[in-house]
């Protein structure tokens, strides 16, 4: 069983999105953009325990917090702010002599009815087990996996096709229920949801034989060895039908052990003196004989005090298994999990952030782990170990829009980027690029240490006009070389991103080709970057460095005094520490009037770029002062 596709409406930062799911899959992207919004949303609709929360959802899961019911649009017989339908409409022209009079003409159109926002969600299940064939034979329908179509042909016998399989649609529903002033929300099988239905509910018992499991980063660990409802350890008890039946005597038990009756610690005698008084007010049938007990006595208490605790060391002593470390608290859970794949056999995981606090190493044991033990993974990650172990077809790169679109991509290599490269630099060069929202890409190894630097160090001197990459989410990527500008660009072009380069002078040609697949091209006019940082800026900033520089034998014995012919010094040494940011910190130690225009002019239109200021908003020392004034 698993997922094969999601539809979402209205929910949290998701306006719509429709999302088709492989196998295994690997959710990317930059923070906030719906990553674990898309897991929260299959876990409505799947989650066994997830609504027995009250209320399922709230303000805050509708989309822009909208969950009021408004009226219809102009166009639909309101306006689109919500006010009153006022329809108006000219005067019946009298009806002739003997004309039949139509009895609707002058008669004002009913007002249309409110609309009701809904967080809809939609999970369409594939490959259904036998068993679960069963169970819900009444909804199964077939799905093309080769379309992701369902199969809706007269046919019957074309349901024994390969490439055909036994699904199902289940869809959560969340309103606000404005007689009740309360939310509701519930979970349906879709079918049943057309017009003239009944609606046929999605139960508890019917997730259940679904077996998705929804580990929150932040929470599972927390509380996986408690007895709390929905715990990994309550799970697997449920999962080999072992019912407690220990609350009676551990409650009797408790019952009968006062906390501090000991005369000699005083509270004993706090509690008479308190009874005494309270005789003097209120008959006995009120209340007497105050007295401590170690719990409220209840199942539901018990379940969240009743902890497992875990020996430390090489000694007998043992502390509450949350007290542990974070990353032997994610290894803990993932031996639970295997627990949980072995007994229920058809089991979805989905996981969020599986590299905190764990070495790579586990990391990438944790990801064979679930993806073997499970019919389905799904997880959320900005780990480069973990992402290089899913392929390019099980990788879902998410992007939103401003308007709250959630869009899917799938890497498409370009004919000079061959599978086996991408896999070897995955680390080095094309996952940071796959995590960011925008890019700026340069076609050499010094501009890649040098541009970060530069921003930085500007946005140092003046925050006002300058602003560092990596505020503004731009991440730096080495192409390389000049001509795989334009392929990479496309890349991550038609993957959502926002491209920026910057390289040396260019053809015409070549220029043109970069221009097209990329949204602003950064081209100095020398033919080689250490030559336009050498040109652009002073003798000073050259002297200052000469002197600070700890210079290597071989080209101190050809310039004993660099100082002496400080350009021809420092070009050589840019190009012997050429990748080891020789370049890069002789910008680092630059005063803002020290630096190449050029420099200052990407750096101030990058800033522009990505970070405009708001309409009205002053932008500069003479606006700020204008602004003052008045």
């Amino acid at each position: 069983m698993k997922v094969s596709k999601l539809s979402i409406a209205n929910f949290r930062g998701i306006k719509s999105a429709t999302l088709i799911f492989p196998g295994h899959a690997v959710l990317i992207g930059d923070n906030n953009t719906g990553k674990s919004t898309v897991l929260e949303a299959i876990d409505l609709v799947l989650g066994p325990d997830r609504l027995n929360r009250r209320p399922p959802v709230d303000e805050h899961d509708f989309h822009l917090g909208k969950y009021l019911s408004v009226k219809p649009s102009v166009g639909d017989g309101g306006d689109a702010a919500g006010e009153p339908d006022v329809v108006a409409h000219a005067p019946a022209p009298a009806p002739e002599q003997g004309a039949p009079q139509d009895a609707d003409v002058g008669r004002a159109e009913p007002a249309a009815e409110p609309k009701k926002p809904r967080i809809e969600i939609e999970v369409l299940i594939s490959d259904l087990s036998i068993e679960q064939q069963a169970r819900f034979g009444d909804h199964i329908e077939w799905l093309d996996t080769q379309t992701n179509l369902l199969y809706t042909q007269a046919d019957p016998a074309g349901v024994d096709a390969n490439n055909i399989t036994a699904a199902m649609r289940c869809t959560f529903i969340g309103e606000y229920d404005e007689e009740e002033d309360d939310f509701a929300g519930a979970t349906y099988f879709s079918q049943t949801l057309t017009d003239g239905d009944t609606a046929v509910s999605f139960s508890k018992k019917d997730k259940q034989r679904c077996g998705f499991l929804y580990l929150r980063s932040l929470r599972t660990g927390s509380r996986a060895l408690s007895l709390e409802h929905g715990s990994l350890l309550d799970i697997i008890l449920r999962l080999k039908e072992i019912r407690p039946q220990m609350w009676e005597d551990t409650i009797a038990s408790l019952a009968g052990f006062n906390v501090a009756s000991d005369p000699k610690l005083g509270i004993s005698g706090v509690l008479e003196s308190i009874n005494a008084s309270l005789k003097k007010y209120v008959p006995r049938e009120w209340g007497v004989k105050p007295h401590l007990k170690v719990s409220t006595l209840t199942r539901e208490h018990l379940r969240k005090v009743v902890t497992a605790f875990i020996a430390t060391g090489d000694g007998d002593h043992a502390a509450p298994f949350f007290r542990q470390g974070t990353g032997t608290i994610n290894m803990l859970v993932l031996a639970m999990l295997s627990q949980i794949a072995e007994d229920k056999q058809n089991v979805i995981f989905a996981m969020e952030e599986v590299e905190t606090a764990i070495p790579p190493y586990a990391q990438k044991r944790i990801v064979h782990e679930l993806r073997k033990l499970s019919a389905q993974s799904i997880f959320t990650s900005h780990s480069p170990y973990v992402l290089e172990e899913f392929g390019l077809h099980e990788t879902m790169i998410l992007a939103r829009s401003a308007a709250g679109d959630l869009t899917q991509a799938t890497v498409s290599l370009p004919a000079s980027v061959k599978h086996k490269r991408f896999r070897q630099e995955f680390r080095t060069r094309f996952c940071e690029g796959l995590l960011s929202r925008r890019i700026l890409m340069v076609e050499g190894a010094t501009e890649a240490s040098s541009l970060p630097v530069s921003a930085r160090r500007l946005a140092e001197l003046n925050p006002a006009t300058y602003c560092s990459l990596e505020a503004l989410g731009i991440c730096t990527i080495n192409a390389g070389t000049e001509s795989q500008i334009a392929d990479l660009g496309r890349l991550y072009t038609g993957l959502g991103k926002r491209v920026f380069g910057a390289c040396d002078k260019q053809t015409p040609e070549s220029k043109a080709a970069i221009d097209a697949e990329i949204e602003h091209l950064f081209m100095h006019d020398e033919k080689g970057f250490e030559a336009m940082v050498l040109k652009g800026t002073t003798k000073a900033a050259k002297d200052r460095f000469a002197d600070a520089l700890d210079w290597p034998p071989h080209l101190l014995s050809k310039f004993p005094d660099p100082k002496a012919d400080v350009e021809a010094a420092l070009s050589d040494y840019f190009s012997w520490s050429k990748g080891n940011w020789g370049t890069a910190d002789f910008l680092a130690q630059c005063t803002e009037a020290e630096f190449p225009q050029w420099i200052r002019d990407a750096c101030k239109m990058l800033k522009e770029l990505c970070d405009p200021p708001a309409p009205g908003a002053p932008t500069g020392p003479a606006d700020d002062f204008d602004a003052l004034l008045g």
